[in-house]
């Protein structure tokens, strides 16, 4: 049996099943703690950014306590269905006083690990060896890649990037935050906001209280956070082959181990994992008109079409890619705004709330470094950015 398909996956929330089976292993331990009445900090969402965010407000100021309410499973949507490519800037690029992301995201890792007592950044397998863009025009005389694709697709640039591996960073942030003393509560799936003070989260189970909520949002909270109509949630596909032999690597241009992604259209990108399987991704698929992403499935219909098409894609970009054998197949939820900007400001409710998110397909990095930066600006040490606010229409 090929070692990509022993691979485990993410456990299940139930309604996530139609989006297909990612290879990434999510098994976080954490103790189960009970939900107090009150918290100082509550933290929607157990992704990257909600774990990194509850971990970062716990280290800084551990008598501020903190809970994390998952709807789900902690890392069942788009943290657990990331294809793991790790890059420097937003979907909108270089942005005033962002800083440096991926020293910034290494930086938080170190510092939770050295206060936790394992592994972080070693741990998630994070490696910075750059990343590649590739086009159908110009290219680098030494291009490794050679490839028919609309037209032949070569290097074009290399920028600072790399991959890891998402389900070991979603084990190793909530073991984290947890070590640090955050109450992590999966299927606490919050139904209503009562701006109240203290603010008021109530769910099936209960209620809680808290000082201030953090919104870790993605395309399946949009309403909740005060974004509908400011974002767009899509789901983005991704599919992965069997692993390749070395040499087939290298025929392939792709023995360097970089990630890559096209700087034109038709949009491709992609990543080498530790075993020599290669994830390939392309194509966005919409949501129904009610905007709920659960109620697409991604084996049949469009998205059907749209895996179809992606594996026949591959297997004509180069002869030692025609007989490569796709293993999984899934989608994972993202979010949109059309200037392309993170979403990083107060919720439009409350001053209370704070709303993080909307990370185009660029939120490995970015999560974990923008978390940290929430946390700080929940405890008042740090300002939000300005391009970060959703200006009401």
């Amino acid at each position: 049996m090929d070692r990509v398909d022993s691979l485990e996956v993410p456990r299940s929330s139930g309604a996530r099943e139609p989006w297909g089976s990612p290879p990434w292993r999510i098994h976080p331990e954490f103790p189960q703690r009970s939900l107090p009445k009150y918290v100082d900090f509550a933290i929607v969402g157990g992704g990257f950014t909600g774990l990194a965010a509850a971990a970062w407000l716990r280290f800084l100021a551990p008598k501020k306590s903190v809970a994390v309410l998952e709807a789900g499973a902690i890392g069942a949507g788009a943290s657990g269905r990331t294809g793991g490519i790790v890059l420097a800037e937003t979907a909108a690029g270089e942005l005033p006083g962002l800083g440096d992301v991926l020293a910034g995201m290494s930086r938080v890792l170190r510092d939770l690990e050295r206060a936790c007592g394992f592994s972080l950044v070693e741990g998630c397998e994070l490696t910075l060896q750059g990343a590649w863009e590739i086009g159908r025009s110009g290219g680098t005389a030494s291009s490794p890649i050679e490839w028919n694709d609309s037209g032949t697709l070569r290097v074009v640039n290399e920028v600072p990037g790399g991959t890891l591996n998402p389900g070991k960073q979603v084990n190793g942030l909530a073991r984290a935050a947890a070590r640090l003393g955050a109450t992590i509560a999966e299927r606490h799936r919050v139904q209503e906001i009562r701006w109240s003070d203290p603010v008021s989260l109530e769910f099936g189970r209960g209620r809680l209280q808290a000082g201030k909520v953090m919104f870790a949002t993605n395309a399946l909270s949009l309403e909740l956070s005060g974004l509908r109509g400011a974002a767009h949630p899509k789901l983005t596909l991704a599919a992965r082959t069997a692993p390749m032999t070395r040499k087939e690597l290298e025929k392939i241009g792709l023995a360097a181990g970089k990630p890559f992604y096209t700087v034109d259209f038709p949009y491709l990108w992609g990543r080498i994992c530790s075993d020599n399987s290669i994830i390939w991704g392309a194509g966005l698929a919409d949501a129904p008109p009610s905007g709920d992403l659960g109620k697409v499935a991604v084996s049949r219909g469009r998205a059907a079409g749209m895996f179809a098409s992606l594996e026949n894609r591959v297997h004509a970009l180069h002869p030692a890619l025609a007989n490569a054998r796709f293993t999984h197949r899934w989608g994972g939820p993202i979010a949109f705004r059309s200037d392309f900007l993170p979403v990083f400001a107060s919720h439009p409710r409350s001053s209370n709330g704070l709303v993080l998110g909307v990370f185009a397909g660029h939120g490995v990095a970015l999560s974990v470094y923008l978390g940290a930066w929430a946390a700080e600006a929940l405890l008042g040490r740090r300002n939000m950015p300005e391009w970060g606010r959703v200006v009401a229409k």
